[in-house]
């Protein structure tokens, strides 16, 4: 799949869409993730007779993402898988585990997919 076979499209459309694609026969194949800084990148693929259609949005990771769930009832397991492992929330999520679909609910740790920055120091010359 190349960059140019992704169609953006704004959040406020997203539900249109994804009901116009439902209605069209398309299945939901999945949505990929991707961090980039304080935004998140999600792309939403379909399928129909083996003809692809995917399109994007990308959003701040502090603002909900709206979830496609009640359209299509099986995005709630990957819609969560992002929510646990990116730390953002979709709003009106049929099903939402609050961040605990694979993350035990004792574990302090959140977010587990969240960039991480390695800092670097000058060690003054020395091995």
């Amino acid at each position: 799949m190349l960059d140019r076979d992704i169609k953006n499209l704004a959040q406020e459309n997203l539900l249109e869409e994804v009901k116009n694609l439902k209605d069209q026969g398309y299945r939901l194949v999945t949505l990929s993730a991707v961090e980039s800084d304080n935004h998140l990148e999600i792309i939403y693929h379909f399928d129909k007779n083996f003809q692809t259609i995917n399109f994007r949005i990308l959003f701040p990771k502090e603002e909900p993402i709206q979830s496609i769930s009640k359209i299509y009832f099986c995005a709630f397991l990957i819609e969560n898988e992002i929510q646990d492992h990116f730390g953002v929330k979709f709003k009106d999520l049929v099903l939402s585990f609050e961040g605990h679909l694979y993350l035990d609910q004792k574990t302090n740790l959140r977010a587990p997919y969240c960039s991480m920055t390695i800092k670097q120091e000058d060690n003054g010359g020395t091995n």
